[in-house]
């Protein structure tokens, strides 16, 4: 029989291989000195953007990330760390990551992994800065549509002008 230590330890670290697989992103930050209060208000802040802060031993994150093949993340687990698994914006995540530092210097940004792309926690730090894929697609939208109405507006001025100068040509001839 297995001692419960082992156990939690197999089935911490076959939870983060699976939400691995499902996040489109992983950040990586250090806690130490942070209260317990803290980070459950970090936690709920987190849960707002699709994100989840994973906190386990160094050792089963160890062993996690190099059964994942992400080997280069492993040099930024050190001390007490933390995972926060990102489902689906990353800029969101980043966002609330970035503002809780800001409130509490304890927690450190060390880096972490973007659709399998190592990252730096300036990456982070910038991509906290940019708008959110909503703001961005309307941007894009109004920058597709900005040619198309200028034409609109051009037309419509050669239309009436010429419905002047018809007008102009009508009272020259009577």
């Amino acid at each position: 029989m297995k001692k419960i230590g082992l156990i939690f330890k197999e089935v911490s670290e076959n939870r983060i291989k699976n939400t691995l697989k499902d996040s489109d992103a992983v950040f990586i930050v250090k806690y130490s000195g942070v209260d317990s209060p803290d980070l459950c208000s970090l936690r709920q802040a987190l849960k707002g953007s699709r994100a989840s802060l994973f906190i386990v031993k160094n050792s089963v994150a160890r062993r996690a990330l190099k059964d994942s093949s992400l080997e280069l993340l492993i040099k930024n687990i050190d001390g007490p760390c933390g995972l926060v698994f990102i489902k689906d914006e990353p800029v969101a995540a980043s966002r609330v990551l970035c503002n809780f530092t800001k409130e509490h210097e304890q927690l450190k940004l060390e880096g972490g992994v973007l659709k399998d792309k190592i990252i730096e926690k300036k990456d982070i730090e910038y991509m906290s800065k940019l708008p959110s894929k909503e703001v961005l697609r309307s941007q894009v939208v109004g920058a597709l549509n900005s040619p198309i109405s200028g034409l609109v507006i051009a037309l419509n001025q050669i239309l009436a002008k010429f419905v002047i100068c018809l007008d102009q040509i009508r009272q020259n001839k009577h």
